[in-house]
């Protein structure tokens, strides 16, 4: 134990020795290089204020509970679930990517078994630096840095930062967007950041063109259940995620206000019939209540007074990096 009153005896001189040696003490004792996760809840003050305090913990706990599982998988660990989050460690990029992606799969597959307004939405930013950690703290400017990196994404999105993306293997990195330039609150030089696509492009639609109307309407990325009816709006609300409308007043009440779903999982969406009013995907009926795979370039007839035609993603590697902005 170092005595007190025998350091205040120290010169100036030799207190800046001491510090000098306690800084290269510190680095070679406890500084390390590690992947540096968050993972945010979206919208968890509004779910608290909208379904109460019990329900908005048990969802938090959803997401700490498989974040903790995933972590201690692929050789990392959750450091702190303070707020609505968990900030996370591990020991390089590549275990980080797969731990994040196997996390966002498998929300998406809970995410089934869940009402909509009760299901998890997580957004999620990765960094690569260098820390000071004894093995239960974890501190340093490059845990700012990826909580920052965080903020950048959208629900349903990881985003992590150039540092990272120089250390992942070379097939993930052609699963991850275009570079872009993002000046971080608390970071003094603007920092790289792209998106990493945890979901294969080629699995899935990115829209859906109305025939009939001409409109073609972007399938939102981040959601794991995207809605299609007739009805704009229920109770002050968005009551489906793509309105579908038709020229003539008539035909448009053979479309149910919810008239079908589309379920997101690992290997492509699943279209969920709602409704008694038709449905005929790819030339086959579906009665209500059954569900079926939409694969892209899936053609739906909706009781048959629109026809849906979903986008078909280009095929090959070159193909898959230009769909995703490589």
């Amino acid at each position: 134990m170092v005595d007190l009153d025998d350091i205040e005896q120290l010169s100036l001189t030799e207190i800046l020795q001491l510090q000098n040696k306690v800084s290269r003490l510190l680095l070679r004792r406890f500084g390390a290089e590690r992947a540096l996760v968050f993972t945010d809840v979206v919208g968890s003050t509004n779910y608290f204020q909208a379904h109460g305090d019990e329900a908005g913990r048990r969802l938090l706990q959803r997401h700490n509970d498989l974040i903790g599982n995933l972590a201690y998988a692929h050789g990392g660990r959750v450091v702190d679930t303070a707020g609505d989050g968990a900030f996370s460690a591990f020991p390089n990029p590549s275990a980080a990517t797969q731990a994040l992606i196997e996390l966002f799969e498998a929300i998406a597959r809970e995410n089934l078994d869940f009402p909509f307004e009760h299901q998890l939405q997580v957004r999620a930013g990765l960094h690569l630096g260098n820390v000071l950690t004894d093995g239960v703290i974890v501190t340093g400017d490059a845990v700012n840095v990826s909580a920052r990196v965080a903020s950048l994404a959208k629900p349903g999105e990881i985003r992590l930062s150039r540092a990272a993306f120089d250390l992942m293997g070379a097939a993930m990195r052609t699963r991850c967007g275009a570079f872009r330039t993002d000046s971080l609150k608390g970071v003094s030089s603007p920092v790289e950041t792209m998106v990493l696509h945890w979901r294969n492009p080629q699995l899935f639609s990115t829209s859906v063109q109305v025939v009939e109307t001409g409109r073609q309407h972007m399938l939102p990325m981040g959601l794991d259940l995207i809605r299609f009816g007739r009805l704009g709006m229920f109770n002050g609300e968005a009551a489906n995620d793509v309105v579908l409308g038709h020229p003539d007043p008539e035909a448009l009440r053979k479309v149910s206000r919810w008239h079908f779903e589309l379920r997101r999982l690992p290997d492509g969406f699943r279209l969920r019939q709602l409704s008694r009013a038709g449905v005929v995907v790819n030339g086959d009926k579906v009665e209500a209540g059954e569900d079926v795979a939409l694969p892209p370039g899936s053609v739906v007839h909706v009781s048959g007074v629109l026809k849906l035609e979903f986008s078909q993603p280009p095929r090959g590697e070159a193909a898959l990096q230009e769909t995703i902005g490589l």
